[in-house]
């Protein structure tokens, strides 16, 4: 039998706000336990919540970023669990009456295409506190600094169709985000987390198949590894007479299997209520526009603009608007090479950049090498300053922080270019005098004989040649 996949994904972004959003404590990352919770996050007696504008304001933004309906109200309601971790019993979320409702994203992918993503809303909520379980000999700890930070979380529709579709919506959700500056996206610190549900259903059969929900995600890899892994299982256990049951399940990522965590509660287990502490959420559409009017260039924005103005292909595109960072460091190299060479430049950043940032394991953040640093060794390429494999070299030393800009590089080091014809000509004549069997061999019609002229130049003049120089005198001597 041939099965269809269905995926939905739950993100939760805590956002970017300093203080909790009913409270005024801190929502720093990394203080000593139980150090950042008040009488307010902890639920004391006598305390009252109240609404962090700033943690609205960020939902508003991320309600116009995907184009979604703002609801003019929404309200806060107590959704009632029990865990070490939620102090007060309950935690404030929003059930009916989300601030976010219908919206959606268009994802790329691998093959160019397009998909178009529904968001079935996003609500604000708080956050539970954090359990920890090493180091406490058979016990469990817990550190509450975490509750009551503000989170918005993003419910899609189960639109998805594979893991690969999933972590495509997933990073997307993830640079939009960044974009907007309302979360850091530090999977790392929990600041972006996904609950992913799956199911599956025969082919062509419109009924939904039961679902299971898989927790424990902390990175792109696991989201598509734990998916691929459940669809399998689900599978597996439907073929042999088994019946999927609807339930939270765990990835554990060292043995790369789901297990189970505990059955799915319903809504009604929650016995969801509206807060009797905090008045409903009502927007004024003047607040909306002023937001709007803060929006930055969203990323599809931003990769149709650098295909059209830029001149690069769609995929360079995708690269550089990937992330709010690597788009701006994009501009930003652009502009200290002199706007001269835009497709120069996005080769630069996709492979030389890139790779070896990937390879040293580091964020664009933290490239030793900085825009205008880049731009600059740009800027002598374009000018013939130097060649490409001089500037391979320079490269290198910039990134090992041996030199503080290409210019005293190429000064210190002697790199500048030999574009002197006469000092070209006797390196050619010299090649050619010392090859008399491969010059033959061109003259008789295997011209792909030039490129190792050239390269026997390259090597003669210790890559300081100019290439193009030395292929045009090259072609000339060669066909005399």
């Amino acid at each position: 039998m041939e099965w269809e996949v269905v995926i939905g994904l739950e993100i939760h972004a805590q956002l970017a706000t300093k203080s909790k959003i009913f409270s005024s404590a801190s929502t720093a990352y990394g203080a000593e336990p139980n150090t950042q919770a008040c009488a307010v996050d902890l639920g004391l007696p006598g305390v009252l919540p109240v609404l962090n504008q700033e943690a609205v304001k960020m939902a508003i933004k991320f309600g116009l970023a995907i184009g979604a309906e703002l609801p003019k109200r929404s309200v806060f309601a107590r959704k009632n669990y029990f865990y070490p971790d939620l102090p007060k019993g309950y935690q404030i979320s929003q059930f009916e009456h989300p601030i976010v409702a219908k919206g959606e994203l268009s994802i790329e992918l691998e093959d160019g295409s397009e998909r178009i993503i529904g968001i079935t809303r996003a609500h604000l909520e708080e956050d539970a506190g954090k359990s920890m379980h090493g180091n406490f000999h058979g016990q469990t700890g817990v550190d509450l600094n975490r509750a009551g930070t503000p989170l918005l979380e993003i419910v899609s529709d189960p639109d998805m169709r594979s893991a690969k579709e999933a972590v495509a919506y997933m990073k997307k959700i993830h640079s939009l985000v960044r974009y907007l500056e309302i979360c850091d996206g530090n999977m790392q610190e929990g600041s972006f987390r996904c609950d992913s549900n799956v199911s599956v259903r025969p082919k062509g059969q419109k009924e939904l198949g039961t679902r299971a929900e898989v927790k424990n995600v902390n990175s792109f890899r696991n989201v598509e590894r734990a998916i691929n892994i459940e669809i399998e299982r689900q599978i597996e256990l439907i073929e042999d007479g088994g019946t999927v049951v609807q339930e939270t399940r765990l990835y554990d990522a060292d043995k790369n299997e789901t297990r189970s965590m505990r059955s799915k509660e319903e809504a009604n287990d929650y016995r969801y209520f509206p807060d009797p502490d905090l008045l409903p959420v009502v927007l004024e559409q003047e607040m909306i526009e002023q937001i709007r009017a803060t929006l930055p260039e969203l990323p599809n924005a931003k990769r149709d603009r650098f295909v059209a103005d830029m001149n690069l292909s769609l995929y360079d595109a995708s690269v550089l608007t990937s992330s709010r960072e690597l788009a701006d460091y994009y501009e930003t190299v652009l502009t200290a090479s002199d706007n001269k060479d835009p497709k120069l430049c996005a080769n630069w950043i996709i492979t030389q950049l890139l790779g070896a940032l990937n390879k040293a394991g580091i964020d664009i953040s933290d490239s030793p090498i900085s825009a205008q640093q880049l731009g600059g060794l740009l800027t002598r390429i374009n000018d013939n300053t130097i060649s490409g494999k001089i500037a391979k070299q320079i490269f290198d030393n910039l990134w090992n922080g041996e030199g503080k800009d290409a210019d005293s590089i190429i000064e210190s080091q002697g790199l500048k270019q030999v574009t002197d014809s006469g000092a070209i000509e006797a390196l050619v004549d010299e090649v050619i005098a010392n090859n008399p069997d491969q010059v033959e061999q061109y003259r008789s019609g295997k011209e792909q004989l030039l490129g190792f002229f050239v390269g026997q130049i390259m090597k003669a003049s210790k890559g300081k040649a100019n290439p193009a120089q030395v292929s045009e005198l090259l072609k000339s001597k060669l066909t005399d």
